[in-house]
This record gives structure tokens, sequence and C-alpha cells, in this order.
């Protein structure tokens, strides 16, 4: 067993005592790197570029969990349509009548998480607290969407205070939703490589995982 496959067994055990799903985040890994820990039994795998996505979906084991976990744009719902498991990075509620609109066409319903914006840093994505709230209300319109819960990312900061009070306040949205709609919501996708463990104090269910498990990214096979 290689450094990073014990890595993930000791990962995934922790995780698992914790109840908290794991999602390998594998964008820009190459194929075999995620066949190494699909061997080991992990399904669900992350990605956030949709031609890549695409590509490795067409090749790799079909009962691999796709999900897509970065900034998605409408025009390239169509292409991911029909196998994505779970998107993560549901920003507005233009994206989410787009992805109702090809899981039609696709004859199914798509998982959705909604991001909210609980970073600091302008470049992050996500809704604020009235987007969310009209996102929901015009959700209940929309049947081949099946909303889950919540997503968010931290700041990228030293600060862990900081991080941990952003965490704090999506878990408070969670809560508040949870409270004020019928539609249980299951799923508080918060808290990455560096994080991840703060993050399940503060009450994640499901953790995307990249670097630790497969090391530094590769930008070279895109």
């Amino acid at each position: 067993m290689s450094v990073q496959e014990a890595v993930f067994v000791k990962i995934k055990a922790e995780l698992d005592q914790a109840n908290v799903v794991l999602v390998a985040v594998s964008k820009t890994k190459p194929n075999e790197d995620i066949l190494a820990l699909y061997q080991l039994g992990q399904r669900a795998f992350g990605e956030n570029y949709v031609q890549e996505l695409v590509d490795k979906q067409m090749v790799l084991p079909k009962d691999i969990q796709w999900h897509f976990i970065g900034h998605l744009q409408s025009n390239k719902v169509k292409y991911i349509a029909s196998f994505v498991q779970l998107i993560h990075g549901v920003d507005s509620l233009k994206l989410l009548t787009e992805i109702n609109k090809q899981a039609q066409k696709a004859g199914r319903v798509i998982a959705c998480l909604l991001q909210i914006h609980i970073s600091t840093e302008e470049t992050k994505f996500g809704m604020n607290k009235k987007e969310l709230e009209d996102a929901l209300n015009a959700s209940v319109h929309l049947p081949f969407i099946s909303i889950k819960g919540l997503m968010g990312m931290a700041s990228f900061s030293n600060d862990l205070d900081q991080v941990r009070n952003e965490f704090k306040i999506l878990h408070h949205h969670f809560q508040n939703m949870q409270d004020q709609f019928v539609t249980p919501f299951t799923i508080l996708s918060m808290g990455m490589s560096g994080d991840y463990q703060m993050a399940i104090e503060e009450g994640s269910t499901m953790v995307r995982i990249g670097s630790l498990l497969f090391g530094t990214r590769n930008y070279q096979i895109l």
C-alpha cells in the first residue's frame, strides 16, 4: 500500500467514525490515481471542470458517484445532467432553474446543494440570505431538482477563529433552513484538506478532501 493509500485509509476511518461522507477531490488527477482509491472502496469523487468530468465518467467505473464541486456555468449543465450524483455549488436561482430544465430532458431528478457565501473573499461564489430563501421558495416549482442541503467555503486564512466562525455561520443557516422548510435537508458540505476536522466539529456532514489524498495538484493534464 502506498503512502497516499495509507493516508486515505486513515482519513476514511476517521470520517466513518464521525458519520461524515468523504468526497475525494480528484480534479486534475489522472485516472490511475482515482482507481487506486476506488479499489480501496471510495466511490464519491469531486470534479470542478466539466470537460474533465465528462472525459473521466466515460472511461472510469460506472458505479462512481460523481460530484460537481466547482462553479458551474448554466450553459454547461447539459453535459453532466445525465449522470452527475450531486451538484455542490448552486449559487443562483438561474442555475437552479437550468439544472431543473436539463434534468427533465435527461429524465431524472438531480440532487443539489445551495452554496452560501460565508468567506470574506469576494472571489468565492455563493448566495446571501435573501437569495437562499428565494431559491428555496422557487424550488417547490422545480420538480426535477432535489435540494439536499447547503455548501460553503471558508476563507483561505491562517486565522482559525475566523474560519471557525464562518463554519458556524453556515451551520446556523443550515439549522434555520431545516426549521423553515418541510423538505428534509441532510447534507452540510463544508471543510477541505486544511480545515475538515474543524468543519466536522462545527457540524459538517460531508467534506471535500483533495491534496491530503492525492498530493499537490497537477494542472499539466488539463
